[in-house]
């Protein structure tokens, strides 16, 4: 993959966290972000010509399973996290009634 879509996907989420006023914006722009970072590790540990890493009778280059490893973990745990911001994000609309930042940081400062 080509480190130059990588980091038009991570500009991408830049953008829209830079211009969302909406909070659940916010959050899927994170975790565009998130994603290409991801992206840019697997393009990192990448080997051209690698082969899985299984041993067999004859010798061949192979690709260090590390960085996947360590990618599939930071799925889990950014799932994780973009599930608990979505819920944090309910609870601020029942509190506030919107989930418009200006809106609610209004609101909050008026209280």
């Amino acid at each position: 993959m080509n480190p130059i879509l990588t980091f038009v996907v991570v500009l991408v989420g830049f953008y829209g966290l830079s211009t969302s006023k909406n909070i659940i914006k916010s959050i899927f722009s994170v975790t565009i972000i998130e994603s290409g970072i991801i992206l840019l590790f697997l393009n990192i540990g990448n080997l051209n010509g690698g082969t899985i890493p299984i041993i067999t009778d004859t010798t061949t280059t192979i690709v260090d399973p590390l960085p996947q490893a360590l990618m599939i973990t930071t799925i889990v745990i950014g799932s994780t996290v973009t599930a608990l911001a979505l819920m944090l994000s309910i609870k601020v609309f029942h509190q506030y009634g919107t989930l418009d930042w200006a809106i609610v940081l209004r609101r909050k400062d008026g209280e």
